[in-house]
């Protein structure tokens, strides 16, 4: 049985300050040994007691009885069980699991009434010292329903399981976030899809640096959540980006498959510049963000020469006088479509280039010139069976070079044959 020692006044509940009056009670409540506490939190919810306040008195409870629970490894309480008389390891573990099941069964069943962390810590520990199936799949329901309120640092829960050949438990986050994804729209807020999105992007750029973490689980985590939960895919990229360094040896198809988690019409500019010069990533891929951003300077130059060109008519008769601009003014938007368009064309020079490359691939295959002669020519877009080609002959004569510098070195038209006939 648990010693009853009292606390020093100046003890405070971390991260929510109380009333002087709240922290005396508080403080009272953690001298009680397991049983009186169980008793004493029952009396409080009978007297109808807000949940969150009863919440927080059993996160202080157990932050003072141990340590690992208060999320601060480097302070022990007097009243730590690590602090007990010399004994076994298997009676520790066996005092650290009752204490933990205890708990877990008093916890209010309402939502939001223990903050996210404190679960999650709670968790780590049960995981820790082995507590029932039963226990872990309440915590794990509990965690899911605030999953958006989770920091990295606390979702970061280590394997225990000697099964287990990957240093954090990703398969325990996997099961966190499709429960999430599955509550009722009712019940999750369009914010809170987006914070935990963000959440996973950044456990997936940790757990990628592991050498043992598998496609299959990095794709699960990667496509547990719905495409609208991503505003921008960068994180996700660079998340795919961090797992091909860690794991070279990741083939040409497995490769593509990873990449299919992006949608490039979802990377920003700095994103779908380093995936252009990315050899870690398959020409197809490499391809696909090179249109779309072909495609979104287009629209980009359409929108900005509508300035100069025809307004559209107003039936209504309801348009405001537009103001003349100025000739700074339309110096300054003279200079941006001339920056626009310069940036369009260096696209299509690198589409040119990508498509001299195929040419001169093809050109080696037997028979290529009987296609020439009759005027068909392989389509960038349709022949994906090129692109396979492009990649291997890359990857077997290039090796990991940069991209071909546009700037540097100007793009030749591509120089056709001569007829047959």
């Amino acid at each position: 049985m648990l010693n009853k020692l009292a606390l020093p006044e100046s003890s405070t509940f971390p991260g929510k300050p109380m009333p002087p009056t709240a922290e005396c009670w508080f403080d009272d409540a953690c001298i009680l040994d397991m049983d009186y506490f169980v008793k004493t939190i029952s009396g409080i919810k009978a007297k109808g007691v807000r949940p969150d306040l009863v919440g927080s008195i059993i996160a202080h409870y157990a932050s003072k009885w141990l340590p690992d629970l208060s999320g601060n490894d480097t302070e022990k309480g007097p009243m730590s069980l690590q602090d007990s008389s010399p004994e076994s390891v298997t009676v520790s573990w066996m005092k650290k699991r009752f204490f933990v099941e205890t708990l877990v069964g008093i916890l209010p069943p309402e939502r939001d009434s223990i903050p996210c962390n404190f679960l999650l810590r709670l968790l780590r520990t049960a995981n820790m010292v082995g507590v029932e199936p039963s226990y872990r799949a309440e915590l794990e329901k509990r965690i899911s329903w605030q999953l958006d309120q989770a920091s990295l640092k606390e979702l970061m829960i280590p394997s225990f399981s000697h099964t287990c050949g990957t240093l954090l438990d990703v398969e325990l986050v996997i099961r966190l976030v499709k429960r999430f994804a599955s509550l009722d729209e009712g019940t999750r807020s369009g914010i809170a899809v987006v914070k935990v999105a963000k959440l996973v992007d950044s456990y997936l750029a940790e757990a990628a640096l592991d050498t043992n973490l598998s496609l299959e689980d990095f794709i699960a985590l990667g496509a547990a959540l719905p495409s609208h939960a991503r505003a921008m895919d960068d994180g996700l990229y660079r998340a795919i980006d961090t797992y091909l360094k860690a794991h070279p040896g990741v083939s040409k198809q497995d490769r593509k498959v990873l990449c299919r988690l992006i949608d490039s019409r979802k990377l920003s500019p700095e994103a779908s510049l380093h995936a252009a010069q990315n050899e870690r990533l398959p020409v197809r891929a490499v391809i696909q963000v090179l249109f779309c951003e072909q495609s979104k300077l287009n629209r980009h130059v359409d929108w900005s020469g509508s300035f100069n060109g025809t307004r559209s008519p107003n039936p209504a008769g309801l348009e405001a006088p537009v103001r003349c601009m100025s000739k700074r003014e339309m110096n300054a938007q003279q200079m941006e479509i001339k920056k626009l368009k310069e940036e369009l064309l260096r696209v299509q020079s690198q589409c040119v280039a990508m498509q001299m490359q195929m040419e001169k691939l093809v050109d080696k295959k037997k028979g290529f010139f009987r296609w020439k002669k009759l005027g068909i020519m392989p389509s960038l877009k349709s022949s994906v069976s090129v692109f396979e080609k492009i990649e291997e002959e890359r990857e077997a004569n290039f090796g990991r070079q940069t991209p071909i510098d546009i700037k540097q070195k100007p793009v030749r038209p591509p120089k056709w044959r001569k007829s047959m006939s």
